[in-house]
C-alpha cells in the first residue's frame, strides 16, 4: 500500500533542514542566505496556487508501488505540472527564467525527500522542465565609464546625492563586486602596499578570495568619504542605489531608446513601459549593471578569461560567467567588422 504524506509539512522541514545546516549542497556547504529566502519564495507561490486554484498537493512513496500506481502518480504531476505553469504564466505573469528557477527548486525538494526522507518518488522529478532564457544585459560602454569618470563638468553639476551614486558606481563599474559586497567594504577590506591599493575580499556566496588592484580615480573615490562613513562607500538603500543610478545615467543623456524582451514558453514577447512609449537605455539601469559592466569591459578589452573570474569570483563552470563571454565576443565582432569595412575602402 503506498504511504501518503502532506506536501507542506514535508516542504516545511526541508526548509527547515537547509536553513539550520541538517540538509547540505552537493558540495558539503551550507545554503545561503538567497536560496533559502528563494525556497521560501517557492511555498509562497505553491500555497497561493493551490488556493487560487482548488488544487491539493501530496506526496507518496513510491517504494513498493506497482507499475499502475506508478503511471496514475506521473499522470497525477503531469497534471499539477501543466496546471501550476499555466497559473504562473497566465494569473502571474511570470517569465521563462522565473517558472524555471522555481521547477529547479522542486526538483531539488523532491531529492531531498529520497536522500534525507527515504521517501522514493521515483523519476516525478523529471517531469519539472526547467526552462530558461538568455536575457540581454545592459552594460556602460568604455566611453560612458570614461565620461563619468572624467568628465568634470558633468560632475560640477551634480547635487550631493547624485555626486555620491556616481562615486559608488563608477567603483562598481571598476572593482566588480556583487553589490552585497561593495556596499559592505570597510577599512579591513583595504590593502596598502607602498604606493599601491588593493581591495581584499571573501565572498561568503561563492567561498573565493579576491584581491583586485585598484587605479588612482577609486582610490580618490575612497579617500573623499574617509572618516565620514564606517564603509568605503557612502551608505546607502538599494532602493535608492537603483533609483538614482537611473537618474544620473538620464543627466548624463543616455535616453536612447532600448527594446527589453522575455520570453513565455520560448516565446520572444515585448515588454512596454507604463508611462512612456519605450524603455530607454537609462530606464534599464540597475546596481547589476557595475558588476556586468566591470566584467564585460574587462573581457572585451582583452584580459584573459581566467584573470577576470579571479575579480568576479566566478567559478570556472559558472553559466552565468559565459554570458559575459559570448557578450564580450559580440564587442569583438563589432571592432573587426570596422577593421575589415577600412580594407573594403582602400580596396
Amino acid at each position: 500500500m503506498i504511504k501518503n504524506y502532506n506536501f507542506f509539512n514535508l516542504l516545511d522541514r526541508f526548509i527547515y533542514d537547509c536553513e539550520n545546516s541538517k540538509f547540505l549542497k552537493k558540495n558539503g556547504t551550507r545554503f545561503q542566505n538567497g536560496t533559502l529566502q528563494n525556497y521560501k519564495s517557492m511555498r509562497s507561490l505553491l500555497l497561493k496556487f493551490c488556493i487560487e486554484c482548488k488544487t491539493d498537493l501530496r506526496i507518496n512513496n513510491l517504494l513498493r508501488c506497482t507499475e499502475k500506481e506508478f503511471n496514475k502518480e506521473k499522470i497525477y504531476w503531469k497534471r499539477v505540472y501543466k496546471k501550476l505553469t499555466n497559473f504562473m504564466y497566465k494569473d502571474c505573469n511570470h517569465y521563462d527564467n522565473y517558472v524555471g528557477a522555481n521547477m529547479k527548486y522542486l526538483r531539488s525538494f523532491f531529492n531531498y525527500l529520497y536522500s534525507d526522507r527515504g521517501i522514493d518518488t521515483r523519476s516525478i522529478s523529471k517531469l519539472f522542465y526547467v526552462v530558461k532564457e538568455e536575457i540581454p544585459i545592459i552594460v556602460l560602454s568604455v566611453e560612458q565609464l570614461n565620461f563619468l569618470i572624467f568628465d568634470k563638468s558633468f560632475s560640477k553639476d551634480l547635487p550631493y546625492r547624485l555626486e555620491k551614486i556616481k562615486d559608488i558606481f563608477v567603483f562598481g563599474c571598476t572593482v566588480g563586486l556583487r553589490v552585497s559586497d561593495l556596499l559592505k567594504l570597510s577599512k579591513i577590506n583595504m590593502e596598502q602596499v607602498y604606493n599601491t591599493f588593493y581591495i581584499k575580499l571573501f565572498s561568503k556566496k561563492t567561498s573565493t578570495f579576491t584581491r583586485i588592484k585598484l587605479p588612482d580615480y577609486a582610490v580618490s573615490i575612497i579617500k573623499k568619504y574617509e572618516g565620514k562613513y564606517n564603509t568605503l562607500l557612502p551608505k546607502i538603500h538599494l532602493y535608492n542605489l537603483n533609483k538614482y543610478s537611473r537618474e544620473l545615467a538620464e543627466r548624463a543623456g543616455w535616453v536612447h531608446n532600448v527594446e527589453k524582451t522575455r520570453k513565455k514558453k520560448g516565446i520572444i514577447k515585448i515588454i512596454k513601459p507604463h508611462s512612456i512609449k519605450h524603455f530607454r537605455f537609462c530606464d534599464l539601469i540597475s546596481s547589476h549593471t557595475m558588476r556586468r559592466t566591470a566584467i564585460t569591459l574587462y573581457l572585451s578589452l582583452g584580459m584573459p578569461e581566467q584573470l577576470v573570474r579571479r575579480i568576479s569570483g566566478h567559478t570556472s563552470t559558472s553559466k552565468e560567467f559565459f554570458r559575459y563571454v559570448k557578450y564580450s565576443e559580440e564587442l569583438f565582432d563589432m571592432e573587426i567588422d570596422k577593421v575589415h569595412s577600412k580594407f573594403t575602402k582602400k580596396s
